[in-house]
């Protein structure tokens, strides 16, 4: 069985703790609505024939990251992200402006067809990528290797729901390229709530 790199399989343990120090209020959205198949359907979706190369091609044509959302009805973690997360306006704004999201149904039964050219339903596909947990936020590069599939090419796999905080840095983790500079994610987010910290600290005076 083949297994990520260590730095592209966020699991919750490594990204929590954000979740407790970091605050960040803001105006919300309205929730996302249901589709007749159980899923939320926010407007910064894009509905494709799921060809994720031509996905690929259509978020760089953009300016946008092609980042994949795997769900499934009656998901509790699902309906908190777009009622509680999502609706994070400075969230919305980066998902609406800077990533092109395509969403993915774990128990579908649309065609996917993978950078490989694997062309398998959703629920196949999602299991072919390791997915067993919804939601599932699948990032991608901007260039995929040719011969290599989501598994092998994402940069980042983070599966669970998130505060707002963790949620935001996340996005602009990949944003940053962070994965690229040696710098993981759990790190990135430690060395943010360090600066915090360190900002509500007042200095002694004499």
């Amino acid at each position: 069985m083949s297994h990520l790199p260590r730095r592209l399989f966020l699991t919750a343990a490594a990204a929590l703790v954000a979740a407790a120090g970091l605050g960040l209020p803001a105006m919300a959205a309205a929730p996302a609505p249901l589709g007749d198949d159980g899923l939320h359907h926010a407007t910064w979706m894009h509905d494709t024939f799921r060809n994720l190369s031509d996905d690929l091609a259509e978020a760089n044509a953009s300016g946008k990251r092609l980042l994949l959302i795997v769900e499934q009805r009656g998901c509790i973690y699902c309906t908190r992200m777009h009622e509680k997360v999502f609706t994070d306006d400075r969230i919305a704004k980066l998902l609406t402006d800077k990533f092109f999201v395509v969403q993915v149904n774990l128990f579908g039964d649309t065609e996917v067809t993978d950078f490989d050219g694997t062309a398998l339903p959703e629920k196949k596909m999602a299991n072919k990528w390791g997915v067993m947990f919804t939601p599932t936020m699948i990032f991608l590069p901007e260039e995929v290797p040719e011969g290599k599939g989501v598994r092998d090419a994402a940069v980042a796999m983070m599966p669970g729901a998130f505060e707002k905080g963790t949620t935001l840095d996340l996005l602009e983790w990949v944003l940053a390229h962070g994965y690229d500079t040696g710098e993981n994610f759990q790190t990135y987010v430690q060395s943010k709530v360090n600066d915090q910290i360190d900002s509500t600290i007042t200095p002694p005076t004499n």
